[in-house]
């Protein structure tokens, strides 16, 4: 038996003495999504009661943990996510989840310096034949570097976990305090299916992406209408924080020929088999989502979704007033990489109209965005904004005009009210 081997054996527990080894007042970085160990963190969360001020922070929950669900755990164990997710909001108002919404590329100083992450305890792969285990799909955006300067180390090996491959993407069983086993599969990420005004939107922009450009897609289900759509172009190449399922489709279909630097990826079964091949490699998102090294890629097209924008091109992605709906994630770090790229545009995407609870239709671009929305793109910043009815320029340009290319871009029966307003505020003249 090799030392590796070894060494895993000493370093093996049970997932409950795993738990045990969590002490008060530790503040513990799970892993996001798929990189959850879910049996230790139901674990740590049975102990509730012997435990005082434990903080598990984490990103875009895919699960339905039970520290979420119930004020009882509040003074106990806190939970904390640095981008919000349909789990997050739906137990918000419980009070045991704190939302946050930080740029991809600030989380690692966030959770360095802010919440003060000194323990690792997240999901990893079967080991390698020297010992190694892998981060996995959702894993080596950050668990590399909180590695280096946690105090405790808990992995909990999961056969499914892939191992992909890349740098910082996985820890030998020698630099681990703790190993557990226990298998679970994925759930399948949630992705809207495109609606009919996201398919006029990518129909749209296809004419805008060239061939050869490099590609970055948010995610929902317009970044899936324009992903599918793209297969009619040539030479791609892409640099983006997430890998999609439209990425592994125009790979596998030969659009996607250039180089892939990816930080992270979420979706379907067969999209985490495809990963496990080593086709492509993940890469620390403090790397992929540094706007200096974005704007090294020539001809970068940003494709992003939003919530509302007003007059002047002040872009809401993440907030429905003062709810906190989802988090600014990599959007602000691709919007400016966009701009320092030779040839790159960016665009932000929203359909021109939404229904009220009481079915009324009311336009995503006013005058002015209401209480509480969060300017998460600023406007200076703003290149294109995009709905069914088109694309606004708005890069660089006046107050009138950018006033004038977003009504050109509103729902047709908003135009002449949003050009009231705008004119009785003193945006326009006439």
């Amino acid at each position: 038996m090799s030392d590796w081997k070894n060494i895993y054996r000493s370093k093996l527990v049970s997932v409950r003495e795993a738990a045990a080894k969590i002490a008060s007042g530790d503040r513990i970085w799970f892993g996001s999504s798929t990189s959850t160990p879910i049996q230790l963190m139901d674990a740590v969360v049975d102990r509730y009661a012997e435990l005082t001020d434990v903080h598990i922070i984490s990103s875009l929950f895919l699960y339905d943990f039970k520290v979420l669900q119930d004020a009882k755990y509040i003074g106990h164990i806190k939970g904390h996510s640095v981008f919000v997710g349909p789990q997050e909001r739906l137990y918000h108002k419980i009070g045991n989840i704190d939302n946050n919404s930080v740029p991809f590329s600030k989380v690692c100083i966030a959770l360095r310096d802010y919440y003060r992450v000194d323990t690792l305890a997240v999901d990893v792969s079967l080991p390698d034949e020297e010992g190694y285990l892998y981060w996995g799909a959702c894993g080596v955006d950050w668990h590399g570097e909180i590695a280096g300067y946690a105090k405790k180390i808990i992995v909990q090996v999961n056969k499914y976990q892939p191992r992909i491959k890349g740098p910082e993407c996985r820890i030998h069983v020698s630099q681990v305090d703790y190993i557990c086993e226990a298998d679970h599969s994925f759930p399948v990420f949630p992705q809207r299916e495109p609606t009919d005004t996201d398919k006029q939107i990518a129909a749209i922009l296809i004419d805008q992406i060239p061939d050869g450009a490099c590609i970055q897609l948010g995610i929902g289900g317009l970044a899936n209408a324009i992903g599918y759509r793209l297969e009619e172009k040539k030479n791609l190449s892409v640099y983006t924080e997430m890998f999609t399922d439209s990425m592994m489709h125009l790979l596998k279909k030969g659009v996607i020929t250039g180089k892939i630097v990816a930080g992270f990826s979420m979706g379907s079964p067969e999209l985490y088999d495809f990963l496990a091949t080593g086709q492509i490699e993940l890469t620390p998102l403090r790397i992929t989502n540094d706007e200096n090294i974005i704007g090294q890629n020539d001809n970068l097209i940003s494709i992003n979704g939003c919530l509302m924008s007003d007059l002047t091109g002040q872009v809401c992605s993440e907030s429905l007033g003062f709810t906190q709906y989802s988090s600014i994630g990599g959007q602000g770090d691709f919007v400016r990489g966009a701009l320092r790229s030779k040839g790159g545009k960016s665009f932000l995407c929203m359909p021109s109209t939404i229904r009220a609870k009481d079915n009324r239709m009311i336009s995503t671009i006013s005058v002015a965005l209401p209480p509480g929305a969060v300017v998460t793109v600023q406007r200076c910043d703003v290149m294109y904004v995009v709905t069914e009815y088109g694309i606004a320029d708005l890069y660089l340009k006046s107050i009138p005009d950018r006033v004038n290319a977003m009504i050109s871009i509103a729902h047709p029966d908003f135009r002449e009210a949003l050009r009231r307003e705008a004119i009785a505020v003193g945006l326009i003249v006439r």
